[in-house]
């Protein structure tokens, strides 16, 4: 059987069919990028919820055992133990933050053995630049970096990072353990009557609570009104990371995302005006409050309305209802 191709005829294509199939896959591409964007967006941001979850059931289970909420261990009491790197304020290293208290109630026992918390220092364990999942935003690039050797009070010691926080309070503005006044544009009186959000929040936890035992019982504006946890960034905030006390908490005396007057963030050492929460999620941030619920908070939210749902004890109107 004989095959014969009609003169003239072509199988390939032309420059110009080749150049007009290249601009309609562009188009298609350019349409559907962004829709693939905002779907891998929303399920980061369900993980990230998730994870929110986890530490506030996780916090509520430590709370039943221990009649407390998991304490941040930093304090004048305690002395330098010689030979030991030095921590911080008053600290002889042993500050382990709330997020290591809670590590065998997010099935990490064995690291919390391993580690020695809290009998050792942080120096003496070997679990502080530990990546843990429970504790990272797959939104954000902290989520596959590696341990920080930069952070605040710890230069050179390598700790992990977390995207998560503790709620202090809505105070902040005055140290009292160098008993003076810094230069943050968000001074704030607690209701608690402080200015001194790292050592005397008005919230749920902050890092000298050890030697003042927060309850849940003692959440006088409902646990559905207050918040527990939010999210932070840790590129762009160097006293941000799950072991230690100092970089375990933020407050809310800062608005949600805040920037400096030109719109660019706050320097990463600027923990004055940084010692906040802030997310990659596109609008806003997440939190968990006290009642476990994970609730998303936009950046326009009113900011009295924004701290009053930090504190414990403040006796405003429910504020989670302006929320999603």
């Amino acid at each position: 059987m004989a095959f014969s191709t009609r003169k003239g005829s072509r199988l390939g294509f032309t420059l110009l069919e080749l150049l007009v199939v290249l601009a309609i896959i562009g188009v298609l591409v350019g349409l559907l990028l962004p829709a693939v964007m905002r779907v891998r967006e929303a399920a980061n941001r369900a993980s990230c919820g998730n994870n929110l979850k986890q530490l506030a059931l996780a916090a509520q289970l430590y709370n039943d055992d221990f009649q407390r909420l998991p304490p941040g261990e930093i304090g004048p009491y305690q002395q330098p133990v010689a030979g030991l790197p030095y921590f911080g304020w008053g600290s002889d290293s042993y500050a382990w933050s709330w997020f290591a208290r809670l590590l065998p109630y997010v099935e990490q026992n064995n690291l919390f053995q391993r580690g020695g918390v809290p009998a050792k220092t942080l120096a003496q364990s070997d679990i502080a630049a530990s990546r843990l999942v429970v504790f990272l935003c797959p939104s954000d690039t902290a989520y596959n970096a590696p341990p920080r050797t930069n952070t605040g009070n710890l230069e050179g010691f390598a700790v992990g990072n977390t995207n998560y926080k503790g709620v202090s309070g809505s105070n902040w503005g005055y140290d009292s353990s160098q008993n003076r006044w810094f230069p943050t544009l968000w001074k704030h009186r607690g209701v608690n009557g402080s200015f001194d959000g790292l050592s005397q929040g008005d919230g749920a936890m902050f890092r000298t609570d050890i030697l003042a035992p927060q309850r849940l019982l003692a959440i006088s504006d409902g646990l559905s009104n207050t918040f527990l946890i939010g999210e932070d960034i840790p590129a762009l905030n160097n006293w941000c990371s799950w072991p230690y006390a100092t970089h375990a908490y933020g407050t809310c005396a800062i608005p949600p995302n805040a920037k400096r007057a030109d719109g660019k963030p706050f320097d990463a050492n600027d923990w004055y005006n940084n010692h906040s929460f802030r997310s990659r999620h596109p609008g806003g941030l997440q939190f968990a409050f006290a009642d476990g619920s994970v609730h998303f908070v936009a950046n326009a939210i009113d900011l009295n309305v924004y701290r009053a749902l930090a504190t414990i004890q403040g006796g405003e109107v429910d504020g989670a209802a302006q929320l999603d």
